[in-house]
């Protein structure tokens, strides 16, 4: 089955998964909004970037999916996708955007980006400073990890990027036949 990896990348922790996912199986990874036509393709791979509750480049890359092309997404974010709090939101974040026939067959992976207050958007850093201000008035025992990630990296340049973390992505490939 023919494949591609498509990645929505503001930052870069998305589109590094996306080449080191790439280097790894063969298989092309390309900007989510250069992918052009999907036909030609029976399975694709995308991942994102999540910004205040979105998953940069989903919603476009599914709506130009035709029915029968199998889709597995991986989402990239600040926060501990092993905390299953932050995890069911990812999900839901992605399942959003998902048709109901695709909501409960696509595989959905999460993976650890990072942040650089520096590199940020005037808008993005102006978003985050409101969300850490926030954060701040709440007792740290009832923040979510999503919270804990922002009041821990605030100001800072933090990578988690891990690229081991994509075995079970590359798991699900191999499983689903080749490139």
């Amino acid at each position: 089955m023919e494949s591609i990896i498509l990645y929505g990348s503001r930052y870069g922790s998305a589109q590094r998964y996306a080449q080191a996912l790439s280097q790894q199986t063969g298989i092309s990874a390309l900007p989510a909004d250069q992918a052009g036509n999907l036909s030609p393709y029976g399975r694709v791979i995308f991942l994102g970037g999540v910004y205040a509750g979105g998953v940069r480049g989903l919603a476009k890359t599914v709506r130009a999916l035709k029915p029968g092309q199998a889709l597995l997404v991986a989402t990239v974010g600040l926060a501990d996708p092993n905390d299953p709090v932050n995890a069911a939101n990812l999900r839901s974040f992605v399942r959003r955007v998902l048709p109901a026939e695709r909501a409960e067959t696509t595989p959905i992976f999460h993976l650890r980006g990072g942040i650089d207050y520096q590199r940020l958007s005037f808008p993005h850093r102006t978003m985050m400073a409101l969300l850490y201000r926030q954060v701040q008035k709440k007792p740290i025992e009832q923040r979510s990890a999503e919270e804990r990630a922002i009041a821990d990296t605030y100001g800072k340049a933090v990578d988690f990027v891990d690229f081991q973390t994509l075995d079970g992505l590359l798991q699900a490939i191999e499983k689903g036949s080749d490139a």
